[in-house]
C-alpha cells in the first residue's frame, strides 16, 4: 500500500493544514480588501434603493388617496353647485313666468280700460251728434211749422234747454 493512502481520513497533516490556513487567510484578506466593501456598498445601495422605492410607492399611494378624496370632494361640490344652479334656474323661470303673466294681465286690463274709455267717448260723441242733429231737425220742423215766426237763436236755446232737461231726467233715472 501506498503510504499516502494508508493514512486515515481523520489523521491531520500539519503541512497541508498550514497551507490551507494560509490560503484561506490570504483569500479572506483579499476578499475584505477588494471585494467586501464594494459588495457591502452595493448591498447598501440596493437596500437604500428598495427602501426609497417603497417610500415612493407609499407616498404615491397616499397622494393617490388624497387626490381621490379631493376629486370626490370636488365632485360633491360640483354636484351641489349644479343642483343650486338648477334650483335657481327653475326659480328664475317661475319668477319670469309669473312676471310675464302679471304683465299680460295688466296689459289686458289696460286694453280693456282703453276700450271702455273709447267706447264711452264714442258714445258721448254719438249722443252729442245725435242731439245736434235732433235739435237741428226740431228747429227746422218748428221753423217750418211756425213759418219763421221765432228766430233761430231763440229756437236753439229752447231746444238746448229741452235736451238738458232730458239729460238730467236720464241721469236721475
Amino acid at each position: 500500500m501506498n503510504p499516502v493512502f494508508a493514512q486515515g481520513l481523520l489523521d491531520v497533516d500539519f503541512g497541508l493544514f498550514f497551507w490551507v490556513l494560509i490560503t484561506f487567510l490570504l483569500f479572506l484578506f483579499l476578499l475584505t480588501k477588494f471585494a467586501w466593501k464594494p459588495i457591502l456598498n452595493a448591498l447598501g445601495e440596493r437596500e437604500k434603493a428598495i427602501k426609497e422605492s417603497l417610500e415612493a410607492a407609499e407616498k404615491a399611494k397616499e397622494d393617490a388617496m388624497r387626490i381621490s378624496k379631493e376629486n370626490e370632494k370636488a365632485l360633491k361640490k360640483a354636484e351641489s353647485i349644479s343642483q343650486k344652479m338648477r334650483k335657481e334656474a327653475i326659480e328664475e323661470a317661475e319668477a319670469l313666468r309669473a312676471d310675464r303673466a302679471e304683465k299680460a294681465k295688466v296689459e289686458a286690463e289696460k286694453l280693456l280700460d282703453q276700450a271702455r274709455s273709447t267706447i264711452e267717448q264714442e258714445k258721448k260723441k254719438a249722443l252729442l251728434e245725435l242731439r245736434a242733429e235732433v235739435s237741428k231737425m226740431a228747429i227746422e220742423a218748428a221753423s217750418r211749422i211756425l213759418d219763421e215766426e221765432i228766430d233761430e237763436k231763440r229756437n236753439k236755446k229752447i231746444v238746448d234747454r229741452y235736451i238738458k232737461e232730458l239729460n238730467q231726467a236720464t241721469a236721475d233715472s
